[in-house]
């Protein structure tokens, strides 16, 4: 490693090379410096040993104690070792065998018909009434679970970005710095027809206006925070008192996504459609950066491992084709 160079040097030439492909990379990027400082602080001559990652890894903010935590820590210099071996071939690059494979995804909440049902309804109650609180949080909620956005991109959706007369919106820079359309179908976009005609009543349109707006005092016309929607939903939750079927603590917002992906794969089966064929389009709409990430709900969802596992058994009854 050239020693005329530091670390935090190598790591800001690296982050600047994968912003500029369009990485946000705002996590790992916090990381990736911190643990440079951390080697520039050895003053060490030596090359960057596993071992001098596992200890920094320990060494985490919240002082965990745990390996999956570590685990993480380290998945985050993968990247930024491998980019370091063209200036010292000796680095070396952490694996799984340190602290163990990151836990697996858990298991989401899919939410049946009745309970989006029983949601929007609750969320259109909500107060003050006369008011937009209710109507928007109805529609927030309800394009989620009929789009499968993530919460973010629905609530930082620009009125510009909704365009009612072709049914499409346009997500910018999201989670892996891509921008996509997403087509709508005809009721959700009659849906946010109205909307929109309710809450131009209360606020004056610009350019710059979100189309989800708070409705209270300061708030009018301003975007809605992701913590003040959880905090809605939250209660909602509370109050319609779902039993929990999925893996974490209760029914989350981003259920909705995972529902809105694995109804459709079920549609598919049930229709007797090509789910392969269609896999790479569902996640397309819906923004998987890889689509192993879509394929992930036929072996992590209950829901669809039968059609995991019917696809399976089609697939072992194939009759061999014999060579003469």
């Amino acid at each position: 490693m050239n020693m005329h160079i530091t670390m935090e040097t190598h790591a800001e030439n690296y982050l600047n090379e994968r912003r500029q492909l369009g990485f946000g990379l705002r996590t790992p990027g916090y990381s990736i410096l911190n643990f440079a400082r951390y080697v520039d602080a050895l003053n060490s001559q030596e090359p960057i040993t596993v071992e001098i990652m596992a200890v920094w890894a320990t060494q985490d903010k919240g002082n965990t104690g745990k390996p999956s935590t570590w685990a993480r820590r380290l998945k985050k210099l993968r990247s930024f070792c491998r980019y370091l071996q063209q200036f010292d071939p000796r680095t070396e690059v952490p694996d799984d065998n340190i602290f163990g494979r990151i836990g697996q995804r858990l298991a989401p909440h899919i939410y049946s018909e009745q309970e989006i049902i029983d949601l929007l309804a609750a969320a259109r109650r909500l107060g003050p009434s006369p008011g937009l609180r209710g109507v928007t949080y109805e529609t927030l909620f309800g394009l989620i679970a009929s789009t499968g956005l993530r919460v973010s991109e629905a609530v930082h959706l620009l009125d510009t970005d909704v365009d009612l007369k072709c049914g499409m919106l346009t997500i910018r820079q999201t989670k892996f710095a891509q921008s996509r359309q997403v087509p709508m179908h005809p009721s959700t976009t009659e849906v946010l027809r109205q909307y929109r005609s309710q809450r131009n009543l209360y606020i004056e349109v610009t350019d710059e206006t979100p189309f989800f707006v708070g409705t209270r005092g300061r708030l009018l016309g301003h975007g809605l925070s992701l913590r003040q929607v959880s905090r809605v939903f939250i209660g909602l939750r509370d109050h319609l008192g779902w039993i929990n079927r999925g893996a974490h603590d209760g029914p989350r917002i981003h259920d909705l996504r995972h529902t809105f992906v694995v109804r459709r794969v079920m549609l598919w089966h049930a229709q007797g459609v090509d789910v392969d064929q269609q896999m790479l389009a569902l996640s397309t709409y819906v923004g998987h950066s890889m689509v192993t990430n879509t394929y992930w709900y036929l072996t992590g969802v209950p829901e669809l491992m039968a059609v995991a596992a019917e696809k399976f058994e089609a697939f072992t009854q194939v009759p061999e084709v014999c060579h003469v």
